[in-house]
């Protein structure tokens, strides 16, 4: 965030410096409002670039195994561009290679789902998978595994087959 801020910044002094340039080889023939103006929305533009530009770099930069199983776009109604071409600031991963599986319960998977945020730390949470019933669970209090390994304690959610997470886990 911090780097950003400073990227816009200096955008905004190269944008005015080149008005300023611009006014200086034309003879000084530009208004005297054109280096904030230039200033202005060159950070402006800097802004709208790195906030459309954040979901790709971000994904590029996710290790080798890390499935996308949910983006979240963002439409503002200050930001009115963003209601034509809205822009991913959130989206949940699963780490394909965390999966674990036990061989009492093959139907059973733990597995590890990454979210991720705009301004906002990376969040884990911990995901059981049941491949034989198409249900999840979040063990975000951690789980308590009956005697034959089986999960017992948490609440399941039944889902789709073709929901992302399942689809994910369960085609490993």
């Amino acid at each position: 965030m911090f780097l950003e801020l400073i990227g816009t910044i200096f955008a905004g002094f190269a944008f005015a410096g080149v008005a300023m340039l611009v006014n200086k080889l034309t003879g000084g023939r530009l208004p005297r409002w054109s280096a904030p103006v230039a200033a202005g929305l060159g950070m402006i533009g800097v802004t709208i670039a790195s906030e459309y530009s954040w979901y790709d770099r971000t994904v590029e930069a996710l290790p080798e195994g890390m499935e996308i199983v949910q983006e979240v776009e963002s439409k503002a109604f200050y930001r009115p561009w963003t209601y034509a071409v809205p822009f991913v600031n959130r989206f949940a991963a699963v780490d394909t290679v965390s999966v674990q599986t036990n061989e009492q319960v093959p139907e059973q998977r733990l597995v590890d789902m990454y979210f991720f945020g705009r301004w906002a730390p990376v969040e884990k949470l911990p995901i059981a998978v049941n491949c034989a019933t198409n249900s999840r669970a979040s063990l975000a209090d951690g789980a308590e595994f009956g005697d034959d390994g089986g999960i017992v304690n948490a609440d399941w959610l039944s889902v789709s087959a073709h929901d992302p997470i399942i689809e994910v886990t369960c085609g490993v």
